[in-house]
């Protein structure tokens, strides 16, 4: 069986037909590399990965024919700077701590432009999870208190939640405590 990176070449020819198809129906790359994935039993970054090698393999002339007349292309990958990811790290510490969420400050950040969104929001989190101590630095250089992890975030929510239920009991305790007090001060003004 003749395999170009672990896909049969049959396999190959599918997916690339049905990534063709479905971009002319109007489908995005995520959405058909994750039903393509599910389909086949494959991790929806398993088929993105995927795609994206067989279209760097000019020089295989199966790889070729198979994409031949599709139009199929993937854009240079341009990675962040060191400047730029410290000024888009700043910029978006700068934004959540106005408490709006990861990815609204993000949008605001980007201006809207979907494609630098994506690429900041894959970068924040990978600065997240890789890079705390940049992060925290970021967000000191910018005079900002430290970005909270979520099991801090959902604590607080928790609590927050604790005192709006105890909130809610105590006025009804209040309540039917002023009533009764009622009750009694009419019983002894009788």
């Amino acid at each position: 069986m003749n395999k170009i990176n672990g896909y049969t070449e049959e396999e190959a020819t599918g997916l690339i037909e049905y990534i063709y198809s479905g971009k002319n129906a109007g489908k995005t790359l995520s959405y058909l590399f994750e039903t393509y994935g599910k389909a086949h039993s494959r991790a929806k970054g398993s088929v993105r990965n995927y795609y994206y090698a067989l279209l760097k393999q000019k020089n295989d002339e199966r790889v070729n024919r198979i994409l031949e007349g599709k139009n199929l292309s993937a854009g240079e990958i341009r990675p962040f700077t060191e400047e730029e990811t410290d000024e888009m790290l700043k910029a978006v510490l700068t934004e959540r701590s106005k408490g709006v969420s990861v990815r609204k400050a993000i949008m605001n950040v980007s201006a809207g432009d979907e494609r630098l969104m994506l690429r900041m929001q894959n970068k924040y989190r990978n600065l997240l999870k890789k890079q705390p101590d940049r992060v925290a630095k970021a967000a000191k250089e910018a005079g900002i208190t430290e970005e909270k992890t979520f099991l801090q975030r959902k604590l607080e929510r928790e609590i927050d939640a604790l005192y709006a239920r105890l909130a809610v009991d105590l006025r009804r305790e209040n309540e039917r405590l002023r009533g009764e007090l009622e009750k009694l001060r009419s019983r002894l003004g009788e």
